[in-house]
């Protein structure tokens, strides 16, 4: 790495990690634990019959199957509007296709605490006056709440404590140690979770670890497409989603992680804030999407740091090198070597 371009990664990188960033959490962040994206849930989906039962639209599935073979899921669930029953099939099938994943990295924690670079962020992050790091995530998995659990801190996303979690209505729950704030990982999961369900009265609640779904409840995840625009009108979403927005408004940098920057639903608020002030925006990532690159070169976002694989380490780009600049060395663009670079 030239010394202008390690300059400029680690004065934009320190700066980025000083001001406490609002972590964004994309589908890339879990793939390196085995927890698959959106291609991988389109061919488990395609891979699936129809249920049998008097409720379920069997043409309208075969319909829905046709359309994902030539696109993606969430734009074959925009053009195929599925009933309610075949929605909450495909609820269903996503939970049981990545609840089992999740309990693996669950178990993996469970006998190294250091496993995920996400708690040593959280403990870089916590060795100052701050008591709250705020998380925004689309991801259903439970990366965050385990890095958390592991660094030794809360984690709170939106319910109270216990077997069986109530959402928290009446304002968010504060725990101390003697008289101090317990440090704690806000993590709003504006698409829900693997450990939310709905009971047929409507109502969410978060339910402990498993790999097989309780029965008589409906796992509280929102799927791509028109569901997301509807569902996040009720609750928990519209408050997590509130939460969210309060938190990117406020930030003063951004960490994204394995993040695309396809989900307009949730980004709006970040592309404005970047886009009028000076905020610092770090991107790590395997490979930067087409909108995340177009939205960095347009000028829009004033600083930022967007680093991606490639064949001699990373390639970096940043306003200065707006086409990149390939760095050889560790692979910089992974989290955990990010941070030997940051607190080097």
């Amino acid at each position: 790495m030239s010394e202008t371009i390690k300059k400029t990664v680690l004065q934009l990188a320190q700066e980025c990690i000083s001001k406490t960033p609002v972590i964004i959490l994309g589908s890339g962040a879990s793939a390196a634990y085995g927890i698959p994206g959106m291609p991988q849930l389109k061919n488990h989906l395609l891979n699936i019959a129809c249920p049998e039962g008097q409720e379920y639209d069997v043409g309208k599935w075969d319909e829905f199957k046709a359309v994902l073979e030539t696109t993606d899921l969430e734009t074959a669930l925009n053009e195929v509007r599925l009933p309610d029953a075949l929605t909450g099939f495909v609820a269903k099938s996503t939970w049981d296709y990545l609840a089992p994943l999740d309990y693996k990295v669950f178990e993996q924690v469970l006998t190294n605490r250091d496993l995920l670079p996400l708690t040593k962020l959280f403990r870089h992050l916590f060795n100052s006056t701050h008591n709250e790091i705020h998380i925004v995530t689309p991801n259903y998995d439970r990366i965050a709440e385990y890095a958390a659990d592991s660094g030794g801190f809360l984690h709170y996303t939106g319910f109270l404590y216990g077997h069986i979690r109530a959402r928290a209505v009446n304002g968010r729950p504060k725990v101390r140690y003697g008289n101090s704030l317990a440090r704690t990982v806000n993590i709003w999961k504006v698409h829900g979770s693997l450990d939310w369900f709905q009971d047929d009265d409507g109502v969410i609640v978060g339910l402990p670890i498993s790999t097989k779904r309780p029965s008589n409840v409906t796992p509280a995840i929102i799927t791509p497409g028109n569901e997301k625009y509807r569902r996040t009108h009720d609750e928990p979403f519209h408050s997590i989603k509130m939460e969210a927005d309060k938190a990117l408004q406020t930030a003063e940098s951004y960490l994204c992680i394995g993040y695309g920057f396809n989900d307009r639903h949730l980004q709006t608020t970040l592309v404005e804030r970047c886009r009028g002030k000076d905020v610092p925006l770090v991107l790590l990532t395997k490979e930067i999407s087409t909108t995340a690159k177009s939205f960095l070169s347009s000028g829009k976002c004033r600083k930022y740091l967007a680093i991606e694989e490639a064949p001699a380490g990373a390639r970096v780009y940043t306003q200065t090198f707006p086409n990149g600049q390939e760095v050889e060395g560790n692979p910089i663009w992974q989290l955990g070597e990010f941070l030997k670079l940051v607190m080097s």
